[in-house]
C-alpha cells in the first residue's frame, strides 16, 4: 500500500512575524488550529510537522508531542533537505507539502488536488493549485512523488532550490510532469483574498476569522468564510493591502 504524508514546514524563527506559529487564536496554537484542520482531509495517511534542529524550535516539537503528531527535526535553511528526509524517516511514496502561515488551509481542497494526483499519479510528477494559482492566499497545496523529490535532493544546488522545497521541481516543465488543479468555475481569487499569515494585519485578520466562525469539532470551510466576509468588509481590508505581495508569491 502506497503512503502519502503531509508534511508541515514550522519553524519559530520568521523575520517578519517571529514566533507566528506558536501565536494564540481561540486558546490555541497557530500551528494547532491548522493541523486539526487537515486531520480532516481524508486522503492523508499520516501528517508530520518538519521543524528545525534549533533550539528556539524545542517549543513546536512539545507540541507535536503533546497533540500526537509525528515530528522530524532538520535543516532549518534547506527545507529541501529537511522535507527529503522527513520523507525517507517516515517511508512515504508520496509528500502533501503544506506550510505552517496557512491557518484557514481547507481540507476539502486538500482532498481534491490529492484525490486529482492519486487518479493520475502515472501522468504526473508534481500536482498543485499554485500554478497558476486560483484559490485564496494561504489555501496552497503541492504534492508529489518522493521519486521525483530524490531527484530534486541529488540535482538542486542553487540556494533558491533549497530554501525552497519544490522550486526546483516546478521550474523544470521539462524534466517533471507538472500537473495544477484550478478553482471551479475558472475565476481567481488569489489576488482579491489574503488568507496566508506574515505580517501582523494578517493574523489579526485570521484571528478575527476564527473569533467570528471557530467552534470547537467542527470545520469552516472556504465558502462559508467567503459568505462571511461577503458581509463584513471592515474584516477584508484588515490585511487587503498587503495582497500586492501575491504578485510575487
Amino acid at each position: 500500500m502506497e503512503k502519502l504524508i503531509a508534511v508541515v514546514q514550522a519553524r519559530t524563527g520568521s523575520s517578519r512575524l517571529p514566533n507566528k506559529v506558536m501565536k494564540e487564536i481561540c486558546g490555541k496554537p497557530m500551528l494547532l488550529l491548522m493541523l486539526e484542520r487537515l486531520q480532516r482531509a481524508e486522503k492523508i495517511d499520516e501528517i508530520v510537522v518538519a521543524t528545525t534542529t534549533e533550539k528556539s524550535d524545542d517549543i513546536i516539537v512539545d507540541l507535536a508531542e503533546k497533540n500526537n503528531f509525528q515530528y522530524f527535526r532538520g535543516s532549518e535553511l534547506d527545507c529541501l533537505d529537511r522535507h527529503y528526509q522527513a520523507g525517507e524517516k517516515f517511508g512515504a511514496d508520496f509528500i502533501a507539502k503544506i506550510t505552517s502561515d496557512c491557518p484557514l488551509i481547507d481540507p476539502v481542497i486538500v482532498d481534491r488536488v490529492l484525490d486529482f494526483y492519486i487518479k493520475n499519479s502515472n501522468k504526473y510528477d508534481y500536482v498543485s493549485n499554485a500554478h497558476p494559482p486560483s484559490y485564496p492566499d494561504g489555501l496552497d497545496i503541492e504534492v508529489f512523488s518522493m521519486s521525483s523529490l530524490k531527484k530534486a535532493w541529488k540535482e538542486a544546488k542553487e540556494k533558491n532550490e533549497r530554501e525552497h522545497t519544490t522550486t526546483y521541481i516546478w521550474s523544470h516543465p521539462k524534466m517533471f510532469r507538472l500537473g495544477n488543479v484550478e478553482m471551479p468555475g475558472k475565476k481567481s481569487l488569489f489576488m482579491q483574498e489574503r488568507w496566508t499569515v506574515d505580517y501582523p494585519e494578517d493574523f489579526e485578520f485570521v484571528k478575527t476569522i476564527y473569533e467570528n466562525l471557530y467552534k470547537e469539532g467542527r470545520i469552516f470551510l472556504m465558502d462559508e468564510i467567503l459568505k462571511f466576509l461577503s458581509k463584513r468588509k471592515d474584516i477584508w481590508e484588515i490585511n487587503h493591502h498587503l495582497s500586492i505581495h501575491n504578485s510575487v508569491h
